[in-house]
């Protein structure tokens, strides 16, 4: 674990990525993506505009990633999102709470006061448990809006966690 980086992602760590993604959109388990989604949408997820995206690697090897934009546009802009997928193979190691807790400083380092994240499957326990030893909160259950591979329609939650005391915040027009 020592030997991980966490990293910005480049061009050059795409295929692995795309390998991830994809590995994660075949299982039908934990997003929302149909399989058929293209290389090139992909691309533009983690790398479009105004898209912050991390990869945790060991030495070359893309062991995970994570994506970090604004929630909402305009004013809402001070809430980020983050998405993030572990390799199968690197799963349970501990790299999705390096990449948690990466992307929590790396949103609070870039100024958003919150963090939210809109579509966590409740069947994804895994990641239930890590959000909430990091934080966040379950502040939302959408009933069965996650249609599971495997078993059928389950619910999807809304999580989320500030990042500062609200009485340090600026002031809504600053």
């Amino acid at each position: 674990m020592n030997d991980i980086q966490i990293r910005p992602a480049t061009s050059a760590d795409f295929d692995a990525m795309w390998n991830i993604f994809s590995a994660h959109v075949d299982a039908g388990e934990t997003y929302p993506f149909e399989p058929e989604t293209t290389r090139e949408a992909v691309q533009a997820y983690w790398f479009g505009q105004g898209v912050t995206s991390r990869v945790a690697a060991l030495g070359e090897r893309v062991l995970g990633m994570y994506r970090v934009v604004p929630n909402q546009l305009g004013r809402g802009r001070h809430v980020a999102n983050a998405s993030y997928m572990v390799s199968p193979s690197a799963q349970g190691a501990g790299v999705g709470r390096m990449l948690g807790e990466h992307s929590l400083l790396e949103a609070r380092g870039q100024g958003y006061l919150a963090m939210q994240f809109n579509y966590v499957v409740s069947t994804n326990t895994a990641a239930v448990m890590l959000w909430k030893k990091l934080g966040f909160s379950i502040v939302g259950t959408l009933p069965k809006a996650f249609r599971h591979k495997r078993l059928g329609y389950v619910d999807a939650y809304v999580m989320y966690q500030l990042l500062q005391d609200p009485d340090h915040w600026p002031t809504a027009d600053e």
